[in-house]
């Protein structure tokens, strides 16, 4: 009996090949494009989940309270992990991180690898197997190494590495490191990631050995592992103790300061975040704020296209249903009963859906690549999907199949045997399900293109934003070679310095935006200056550094080469300059580390140089062209932007032949900043055109069901005069309402989710009626033209054969 239902199943949907095209289309395309979807967003929500005992992981970091507000704080001391361990119950294991780039070396070849300088106990807290080499104690020993299988590849081909040499320069010198362990590939769904780890100790003497003691300069992360049983709130407040006898001297400038403690009365709070929620968190009022609203936001739109398109589906199969109504009444008088009916109809839409499943799968696979490489991510289904996410896939699946297609059969199935003989499907009353359908079909186009333009206008703005500094025309790279930073500069100096279009050259310890090579970093000094504690971001700059980014001098003047004692020279930002709390901040000395006295030398206007997160902080910018620079800025004649780039570049290789050059203008560098915004401004852009394109299929279906119902209306209507405008407004007038309240549901709830997505911004737009008036528009225009193919081609149809109908 089941292969005779499905036998006439086939037959009927192939009898049909329009109606069933048209639902296998949308609904392969929906299921290709929501399994996408689907794997971003799970891939985005594994994040640090590889770990073993993740659960139990945690970054602490703290929270201090400040004259302008609470401040997170994640770097700590060289003395905190070991402290902490001793003096407070509950750590199980505990280590330090810090990131860096080392230039290693293997003969002839030479590469710049990501490194981390970890303790040998980081191995036991994080799960990252070892395929090679000793298991325990990894980095115990601090003249070995360890690397992963990619760097291995990279350093000896398909020779094994372990046992082998390697040079890593330190502190200027080439110094030996044997490898001891090789790791399996780290995950792409890893917050840290890294080609070698080494001892923490083997950091530069500026930085490690000469802090051992020193509790107030604070340089890297530490993780912990949790007791079992320990309660992570418990274990912060435990801390208050240890906090205020490690941090006296901050807690007296405090109280002295006037600053106002927090709720508890602390005015420094060590805090615990979970580390599989690091990738998801931001700092807000002093707090890690943990948020998976973009991963959950992208499963939403999957989920939204799939109802759609089920809908569709829904409404098509009662839509085209009118021509097998005397097929249902001689069933019935033959004895069918209306189990059997439903399993017939029934049967045909599991068809359609197993048909079109098979064909989403495929057609995901053949757009995976594509998409991969349009949103930037390594998603797939084999890093993705776990064999409870195809258990529930496929429940997802059956019970989309059953509610999609049992519904029609149902419906069908409720006709009486005579009204099923005369051809007709009389509605009596409103039909609240289509209605419904319709509605929320509007409605969820309406939101995603709402959506849309609210994305793409604050990505517009941050990215036309004023950042205070030239984008445009300068070019920024890393410096990346065997050098030193201050004679590479000096010879790029020298090399461009007569080339066509090339403007300035200078250098920073910072980038501005983000890099190609991915890198960014801050420092943080403070120091007591008339009897109050402040704070301010410091960069180290190379002449010409204000005047090759074009930077606003508001007061004063910038660094100048005629002048040896502008090296104790300051020049701060407005924001630092209000922070001095002086009538005339110009000219301001300041003592630093309680030694050398500094002279305020100008004031620059507020610039964006920690991107569009946070508002712009006091920075105070020092001359030392013999400092670490890492970056180098050049200013290039804005008819000779390409160009330009081309004589960069010969210049570095020139000096720097086995470096890549990493060079890309700075505005280049703000779009990478805007990465976020710009993926999910495609995402839900291309869910919203996928929406309007199946919300009209349905509509067209639904003027299909309405112009059969009402033809000998539309006859008799034309014959007493009526003309095609009246008949067709009269015929879209039904789905223009539902448009109508589509929108005035949509609307309000696409306001209060863009009101509460902005405020996360610290620059944003003003929501705007306009916007949402937009989206209405674009839905309205794109339904009547939908409407109209059908309604118009009713209308001006001979009332003769609308009449012939019995």
């Amino acid at each position: 009996m089941i292969k005779n239902y499905f036998t006439i199943a086939w037959r009927s949907l192939w009898k049909n090949k329009v109606f069933t095209g048209l639902n296998i289309i949308g609904l392969t395309v929906a299921l290709a494009i929501g399994l996408l979807l689907s794997i971003y967003a799970f891939f985005e929500l594994s994040y640090d989940r590889f770990h073993k005992d993740s659960d139990s992981i945690y970054q602490i970091y703290a929270t201090q309270q400040t004259s302008t507000g609470p401040t997170v704080y994640t770097s700590k001391p060289i003395p905190f992990a070991d402290a902490l361990q001793k003096e407070v119950p509950g750590v199980e294991l505990i280590t330090r991180y810090i990131g860096a780039v080392l230039r290693v070396t293997n003969g002839d070849k030479e590469l710049r690898l990501g490194a981390a300088y970890v303790d040998p106990s980081f191995f036991s807290i994080f799960s990252y197997p070892v395929v090679e080499g000793d298991t325990e104690q990894l980095t115990a020993d601090e003249s070995t190494i360890v690397i992963t299988k990619k760097t291995a590849k990279r350093l000896f081909g398909e020779e094994s590495g372990l046992g082998k040499t390697v040079n890593i320069l330190v502190q200027g010198k080439q110094k030996a490191f044997t490898i001891s362990a090789i790791l399996d590939d780290i995950p792409e769904q890893s917050s840290m990631k890294f080609d070698l780890a080494l001892n923490f100790k083997n950091q530069a003497d500026a930085i490690y050995t000469n802090n051992l003691d020193n509790w107030d300069n604070a340089n890297h992360s530490v993780y912990l592992k949790l007791s079992t049983g320990i309660d992570p709130l418990q274990f912060e407040k435990s801390t208050r103790a240890f906090t205020a006898l490690h941090n006296k001297s901050f807690i007296e400038n405090c109280k002295r300061d006037g600053v106002q403690p927090d709720e508890n009365g602390e005015y420094k709070q060590q805090k615990l975040l979970a580390y599989a929620d690091t990738h998801f968190t931001t700092e807000s009022n002093g707090i890690g704020q943990t948020s998976r609203i973009y991963p959950y936001l992208v499963l939403g739109v999957a989920f939204l296209i799939l109802f759609i398109a089920s809908a569709n589906f829904v409404n098509m199969s009662i839509a085209k249903s009118t021509s097998r109504l005397r097929e249902i009444g001689m069933r019935k008088t033959l004895g069918a009963s209306k189990t059997q009916l439903f399993l017939q109809f029934w049967g045909e839409s599991i068809l359609v859906y197993s048909c079109a499943s098979i064909l989403g799968i495929l057609l995901a696979n053949m757009l995976l690549n594509p998409f991969q490489t349009s949103f930037q991510t390594s998603a797939s289904f084999g890093n993705t999907l776990s064999p409870l996410h195809l258990i529930i896939f496929l429940v997802v699946l059956g019970v989309i199949t059953f509610i999609a297609g049992g519904y029609p059969a149902l419906v069908l199935t409720k006709l009486s045997t005579i009204q099923s003989l005369k051809g007709k499907m009389e509605v009596t009353g409103k039909n609240h399900v289509r209605d419904g359908l319709m509605v929320l079909q509007f409605g969820i186009t309406i939101l995603l293109i709402s959506g849309t333009l609210v994305l793409w206008g604050q990505l517009e703005y941050l990215r036309n934003k004023d950042v205070g500094f030239n984008k445009e025309q300068v070019i920024a790279f890393p410096l990346n070679g065997k050098r030193e930073d201050a004679q590479t500069i000096e010879l790029l100096r020298n090399e461009l310095e007569n080339a066509p279009g090339i403007i300035n050259v200078s250098a920073s310890n910072n980038i501005l935006g983000l890099g190609k090579d991915g890198a960014s970093a801050t420092s943080v000094i403070s120091f007591d200056y008339k009897g109050r504690r402040v704070n301010t971001n410091v960069l180290m700059v190379d002449f010409d550094y204000i005047e090759t980014l074009d930077l606003q001098l508001l007061e004063g003047r910038s660094f100048d080469r005629k002048f040896k004692t502008d090296r104790l020279g300051l020049v701060i930002n407005q924001a630092m300059a209000d922070q001095l709390q002086e009538k005339e901040p110009l000219h301001s000395r300041i003592l630093i580390d309680d030694s050398i006295t500094f002279s305020v030398l100008g004031i620059v206007k507020d610039f964006n140089f920690q991107g569009f997160n946070k508002a712009v902080e006091p920075l105070t910018l020092l001359l030392d062209p013999n400092w670490d620079m890492r970056n180098v800025y050049v200013k290039v004649a804005p008819d000779h932007l390409l160009s330009a780039m081309d004589r960069v570049k010969k210049a570095w290789k020139k000096i720097e032949p086995n470096a890549e050059f990493q060079g890309s203008f700075l505005n280049e560098n703000i779009d990478r900043i805007l990465l976020k915004e710009r993926l999910m401004t495609s995402m839900i852009g291309s869910g919203s055109v996928l929406a309007i394109i199946l919300s009209c299929v349905g509509l067209f279906a639904m003027s299909l069901l309405v112009v059969t119902q009402r033809r000998k209306e539309i006859g008799i209507r034309k014959v007493v005069g009526a003309s095609v405008s009246t008949i067709t407004v009269l015929l879209a007038k039904e789905f223009l309402k539902l448009l109508a309240i589509a929108f005035l549901i949509a609307t309000p709830i696409a306001w209060w989710f863009s009101d509460r997505w902005l405020q996360d911004y610290v620059y944003r737009i003003d929501l705007s009626v306009l916007t949402f008036l937009i989206a209405g528009g674009i839905v309205f225009i794109i339904a009547i033209i939908t409407i109209a193919t059908k309604t118009v081609e009713a209308a001006i149809q001979n009332p003769v054969q609308s009449l012939r109908t019995d």
